[in-house]
């Protein structure tokens, strides 16, 4: 796990070690056991690498990283399968010098040009300088786990593992993309390929670029894209089993590490599968994390505990007081572009607490997606079965919302604030999709912009923070497309979520476990904005520089900050305009 960035000049002018290192500083954080630079002898291309030591702690494993006098490459991420890849490339005749997953990617890219990517199993953002064909080659892994955003311009080409190491460049200016804050604050986050930025961009999932030095042309490729349409008619004792043993291998290859590794715990069924598997596969006791609220409707640390105690975990809780707003300007910075996941917050926190023990963690994100487990995905399901008979029953609140569609529907849940714009984000990921039911049709949104844009970012970036790397085995691309496989009425059955996933658990975890509530992560936003929070959101979006006004009424906010309560919950809208607010102060 590391930072990456890189500078190319397709105009004049010569790249300059001071750009890269500014490059370097802003990034540091996401590697601070080693860092590397490169300029090409023509100093047109450079490259910068962070390294946070995970395998082949030796300095063999330093970056940016070179092949065959041909290529350089600087890359951010684990490749898990490269040990098997590399087995097969030494049959082809490839010597490798050190023990590290990134020469076994210049191999494969030498081997298979662009379409290395379809070996490559894990996460991972890269960039390889072809000095030959004088091309540089730009990947991101399937599902969005390692995050990579670009700047072009006719003169200069440049990208980073975090968008606030472009805006060291002087070529590059902080202006705000103002056409895409309604989708933010719809959704609370900013869909890719926008930043929030004027002209910065990132690179969408399953996705790469080739930049022509010669041509000086910027073309981008999907590789992979979730499928749908390739449902398995199996019984659910084959679904158990076929389950139970992706996710057995997924975790198995995330445990390989050269450092401690721990698991993030919420003692919810996800984070509890796998650290039931990582006890199964290790042979040491496995540190769990979690965390605590003194609000009983947020807080899951019985249930951790309970899941600590069944599997003899060395278990950390850290409680989370309304006070920990205060490193919120600070989490703005982070984040850079405009961020309103809540749990960001949470995450961060926890993340901190577990640097102090290990430097790799594993985490349960994923598994709501693959399995329907969201209280939306359960209103799906409902909606589905009720649209036929909407139109007999022209009155009612409920009934009467179903008129307008499944889809249409599904917006209502997902957004806070009714613009009718950003609504189109989810219509055209709908009409794209790879998929023949309509439910499935809708799922594909999520993993199209919700789990890259929010969930993994927020990890990403929280993680990193501290440089401690997370790890997702439920998000193993194996994984997900079995789970896409998975027909919508055993992920969503007699009005249960997670059906066929929860039964493949049934002899693993506690029925106090598989059949909980389901409480998210989050904070409490409800009884914060009740509280503390609600004068700080006061001084920051009533104040009179503040920016806010120039997108949302003053006078609004000040209503909604009025009559909020815990019962009349104006909470996720706040937070959205209150980091929106953050977010402009620190970056213009």
């Amino acid at each position: 796990m590391c930072g990456i960035a890189g500078k190319i000049y397709l105009q004049s002018g010569e790249i300059n070690e001071r750009d890269l290192a500014l490059m370097s500083d802003k990034i540091a954080h996401r590697g601070p056991d080693d860092q590397g630079i490169y300029i090409s002898p023509d100093k047109k291309v450079g490259l910068v690498h962070r390294r946070l030591a995970i395998i082949d702690l030796t300095a063999s494993g330093h970056q940016p990283m070179s092949y065959l006098n041909k290529y350089w490459i600087t890359f951010n991420g684990e490749v898990y399968n490269f040990k098997e890849e590399r087995k097969k490339l030494e049959k082809y005749g490839y010597n490798f010098r050190s023990e590290s997953d990134t020469e076994v990617i210049l191999a494969l890219y030498d081997k298979w040009g662009v379409r290395c990517v379809e070996y490559l199993r894990g996460m991972f953002a890269f960039a390889i300088y072809d000095m030959q064909k004088q091309t540089v080659f730009l990947a991101r892994d399937r599902v969005g786990k390692k995050p990579l955003k670009y700047f072009f311009s006719p003169k200069v080409f440049a990208f980073a593992s975090e968008l606030k190491a472009l805006l060291t460049l002087p070529e590059i200016k902080a202006e705000p993309d103002i056409d895409i804050l309604e989708t933010y604050l719809a959704y609370g986050y900013v869909p890719a390929p926008q930043t929030g930025f004027k002209n910065i961009y990132k690179l969408e999932p399953g996705h790469y670029l080739t930049l022509d030095l010669k041509h000086k042309t910027l073309n981008k490729h999907c590789y992979w894209e979730i499928d749908f349409t390739k449902k398995l008619d199996l019984g659910e004792n084959e679904w158990k089993t076929k389950i139970l043993q992706t996710l057995e291998e997924s975790t198995r290859l995330r445990m390989i590490s050269d450092v401690p590794i721990g698991a993030f715990l919420s003692g919810g069924v996800d984070s509890s599968s796998i650290v039931a598997m990582m006890t199964k596969l290790s042979t040491k006791p496995v540190k769990t994390f979690t965390i605590g609220f003194s609000e009983s409707q947020y807080d899951e640390s019985k249930y951790a505990q309970i899941v600590s105690d069944i599997f003899h975990t060395e278990h950390t809780v850290l409680q989370v007081k309304p006070g920990s707003v205060d490193i919120l300007p600070e989490l703005a910075e982070q984040f850079e572009e405009p961020f309103a996941d809540s749990s960001a917050l949470v995450t961060y926190l926890v993340s901190r607490l577990a640097k102090q023990y290990v430097t790799v963690i594993l985490n349960g994100d994923g598994g709501d997606e693959n399995f329907s487990g969201y209280s939306h995905h359960l209103k799906l399901w409902r909606d589905y079965l009720l649209s036929p008979l909407a139109k007999y029953f022209p009155v009612g609140k409920y009934l009467k919302s179903l008129h307008s569609g499944v889809l249409e529907k599904y917006l209502e849940y997902k957004t806070h604030f009714d613009f009718e714009g950003p609504k189109d984000v989810y219509r055209n990921a709908y009409q794209n999709a790879k998929a023949i039911d309509i439910r499935d049709k809708i799922l594909t949104a999520d993993f199209k912009y919700y789990l890259p844009d929010d969930l993994l970012t927020k990890v990403d970036l929280a993680s990193m923070k501290v440089a401690l790397e997370c790890r997702s085995p439920l998000l193993d691309y194996k994984m997900v497309e079995l789970a896409a496989q998975i027909p919508f009425d055993l992920k969503v059955k007699n009005g249960k979520t997670k059906y066929i996933f929860k039964k493949s658990l049934e002899d693993i975890l506690p029925k106090e476990i598989l059949h909980r509530p389901k409480m998210g992560f989050s904070i409490p936003l409800a009884k914060w904005f009740s509280q503390e929070l609600n004068s700080y959101a006061r001084s920051i979006l009533l104040d009179k520089k503040s920016h806010i006004n120039n997108i949302y009424p003053k006078n609004k906010i000040a209503q909604m900050l009025d009559k909020h309560s815990e019962k009349n919950d104006f909470g996720p809208q706040l937070w959205k305009l209150l980091m929106l607010e953050l977010w402009w102060k620190k970056y213009f």
